[in-house]
């Protein structure tokens, strides 16, 4: 059989933003095939904030997780095979869902990246916290 853990990413996520709480995902940035910057990794892990408000074209596959999102201003295409996540849960109380670390096998292969004419992401820089204030507008070529 498949693995179940990409079918139980897809409804704990919708279960977090069905409560109108934030998903955030803890990533073994170890693993073959994590593509995230460098500076956001802490102790081979990172934490990333999947709100719709701080990605853009967010693809909860089966073999991989892929979107757009900012970091210092700066977007990047992120990539994460499905058996790096280690978790998933809500940022306001914890709730969610862990996942074994020890899912082996051999990576999946990369989806094909986005074009440079999709949108970035606006709002929230993934891995952050969002920003508190008054909101902003900005002009999107």
């Amino acid at each position: 059989m498949t693995s179940n853990r990409p079918y139980l990413l897809r409804a704990i996520y919708d279960w977090i933003t069905d409560n109108n709480l934030t998903p955030y995902i803890l990533v073994d940035a170890a693993r073959e095939g994590v593509r995230v910057p460098p500076q956001v990794v802490k102790n081979g892990q990172v934490v990333l904030n999947l709100a719709m408000r701080a990605v853009a074209n967010l693809d909860l596959g089966n073999e991989w997780i892929s979107f757009q999102a900012r970091f210092s201003g700066v977007s990047h295409s992120i990539l994460i095979p499905v058996n790096a996540v280690l978790a998933l849960y809500a940022q306001e109380n914890g709730q969610g869902m862990m996942f074994p670390a020890d899912e082996g096998g051999d990576p999946p292969s990369p989806p094909e990246p986005p074009s440079d004419d999709t949108p970035s992401a606006d709002g929230a820089d993934a891995g952050e916290k969002p920003r508190k204030g008054a909101p902003f507008l900005r002009v999107v070529k």
